[in-house]
């Protein structure tokens, strides 16, 4: 019987009507992915870590046989995540990137909504999060740059961003274990998109002040500053050595190829689909802290 109903459903074209299944369970069979850009309006979807995360998560939702519903939110932020769960568009809601929302965030999870964020781990925050282990990957990149001999490393992100901020705690930790002789740690403001970065890096190199090691809060703001370092003479790495974080695609490919620490998105993504899903349901659900991987390439020590 089952087959004969397929096969006139097939010889006549139906296909499910999601409007009409969501009205019968109450559900939309739907994931909302929402990527918060407070911090960055300029930060295009393109950018090589979204379309990674990205990718991995609708090959999980899809796997699944549900939907994905993308949401980009843009200033002004007032109530956006209020007005998108109010909107019933989706059963839950995956967030990319805390930015600067993180009491929006605290809201939105008091309510009990179904919501899971990729993001840094914060002390006793109520949402769940996703992520790598942002505090060790910093310590991680920084150690490895002392190894090579590095004495003058800035930091350069944007640390009023969560997960920036813990790479940045994690520099930090490592200079103050370092033996004597290391410059203090000295941190570069600057904006997650290329040209940015670019700028923000050749304001730096034009001060005059010493350094010899660039680590990058992210693989786009460590790539903008091979380019601009380069630009300016220097040889990378045996005058500066930079360190990256992300390990996107692009990164073993630029010249020379990019030291940097790995998270782990197609677990991540994963996990994230995994969580909300189980929130959906009913159950609670504790956060997820991936292990950071130090990948290093030809951008940091000296050759011979």
């Amino acid at each position: 019987m089952r087959a004969s109903i397929l096969a006139v459903a097939e010889r006549h074209g139906y296909v499910v009507n999601r409007a009409a299944r969501s009205l019968r369970t109450s559900r939309t069979h739907t994931l909302t992915v929402a990527i918060p850009l407070a911090h960055e309006r300029g930060q295009a979807l393109t950018d090589p870590f979204f379309t990674a995360m990205l990718g991995h998560l609708a090959d999980e939702i899809t796997r699944r046989g549900l939907a994905l519903h993308l949401e980009k939110i843009l200033p002004p932020m007032d109530d956006w995540l209020e007005k998108l769960i109010a909107s019933r568009r989706s059963d839950g809601i995956i967030v990319i990137g805390q930015s600067t929302e993180h009491a929006a965030l605290e809201r939105a999870a008091a309510k009990h909504t179904p919501l899971v964020v990729w993001g840094g781990h914060l002390a006793k925050q109520r949402y769940c999060v996703v992520g790598t282990d942002n505090v060790n990957g910093g310590r991680m990149a920084t150690e490895h740059l002392l190894k090579c001999g590095r004495r003058r490393i800035v930091f350069v992100g944007d640390p009023s961003i969560p997960e920036i901020r813990l790479r940045c705690d994690g520099y930090k930790l490592a200079l103050e274990r370092a033996p004597r002789g290391r410059a203090p740690a000295r941190i570069i403001k600057a904006h997650m998109t290329p040209e940015a970065a670019h700028t923000a890096i050749r304001r730096f190199i034009d001060s005059r002040s010493k350094f010899d090691a660039v680590f990058a809060a992210t693989d786009v703001i460590a790539i903008s500053a091979m380019r601009a370092l380069a630009a300016s003479g220097y040889s990378i790495p045996n005058d500066i050595s930079v360190v990256g974080y992300d390990d996107i695609a692009m990164a073993a490919h630029v010249h020379p190829s990019l030291t940097t620490v790995k998270q782990d998105l197609a677990r991540g993504a994963s996990f994230l689909v995994d969580l909300v899903l189980r929130q959906i349901a009913g159950e609670d659900v504790e956060p997820v802290i991936l292990p950071a991987e130090l990948v290093v390439r030809e951008s940091s020590a000296r050759t011979t």
